[in-house]
């Protein structure tokens, strides 16, 4: 390997904006598995996606924009599924198609060169500044030490949100975190990995986390460790080939799921269990 890479100034932003945000999706990840709401990533990146193209319409930072339309997002979802009829994916869907469209009529609306647009949506880490670094590494911690402070109350929810309400747990608050953190995750994401691709690098890490073990704190590592691995294998791949970061780097996460299915425990378990029925 050519070591020199790490020479450069983009490159060494490039791996730490990696790091830092393969640890906060994986993160938020586990708990959109966990609670069985895959589609929170595509809607709150699609969300964010609106958000920031409104944002560059009007002149404002981007990022702006997509942090507000993502947590829009957020509020919606929560007390409507609480109040409604709804499961939380349906309202996700109708909010996913909502966000999509209005995404797409500012696209079309904004003037001139639509580089920045298509940025946001591809995204490039290999151009992250200081500054989104930070965002990135603030999100991050944010996290990661809610996730560590409130983790016993964080399971208990996660595994029957019903009887948690009935012990007294705050669990409709932490639905409502986990949305908000999906919200802020994906924002400063964003121009790392676009917003066409973030859902993935979302979903991906934990989804493979969650073929290995069936312990909750050995999930968050390992769906921070293999968040972390498709950032930089992605990045390393990207890099000697030329091709597009963000793309790359979902497209090693898949490869580390695929992985991790193959070998999984759960699906030999689940074999030995259906051929034991057969058995029978």
């Amino acid at each position: 390997m050519d070591l020199s890479i790490f020479g450069y100034q983009f490159m060494q932003n490039a791996f730490i904006s990696a790091f830092l945000g393969g640890i906060a999706c994986a993160t938020v990840g586990v708990f959109v598995v966990l609670m069985h709401m895959p589609f929170i990533g595509v809607t709150m990146s699609h969300a964010a996606f609106a958000g920031a193209l409104l944002a560059l319409w009007v002149g404002f930072d981007p990022l702006i924009g997509a942090f507000a339309f993502s947590l829009l997002a957020a509020a919606i979802v929560g007390p409507l599924a609480d109040r409604g009829q709804f499961s939380p994916d349906t309202l996700l869907g109708i909010i996913f198609s909502l966000m999509l469209g209005i995404a797409f009529l500012f696209l079309g609306l904004i003037p001139g060169s639509r580089s920045s647009a298509l940025d946001l949506l591809w995204g490039s880490i290999l151009t992250n500044t200081t500054g989104d670094i930070i965002l990135l590494a603030v999100v991050a911690v944010v996290v990661v030490g809610l996730v560590v402070i409130f983790f016993k109350e964080i399971q208990a929810s996660v595994f029957n949100r019903s009887i948690a309400l009935s012990v007294g747990l705050p669990a409709t608050i932490i639905l409502y975190g986990v949305l908000f953190l999906t919200g802020a995750t994906v924002t400063a994401s964003l121009r790392s990995i676009g917003g066409l691709l973030i859902f993935s690098l979302i979903l991906n890490p934990a989804a493979a986390a969650y073929q290995l073990t069936y312990n909750m704190k050995r999930m968050f590592i390992l769906s921070a460790v293999f968040g972390v691995l498709s950032g930089w294998v992605g990045l390393l791949i990207s890099y000697f080939l030329d091709w597009p970061s963000g793309a790359t780097i979902v497209i090693t996460s898949s490869v580390i799921f695929i992985i991790a299915a193959v070998f999984s425990p759960k699906r030999k378990v689940k074999h030995w269990q259906e051929k034991s029925l057969a058995e029978k």
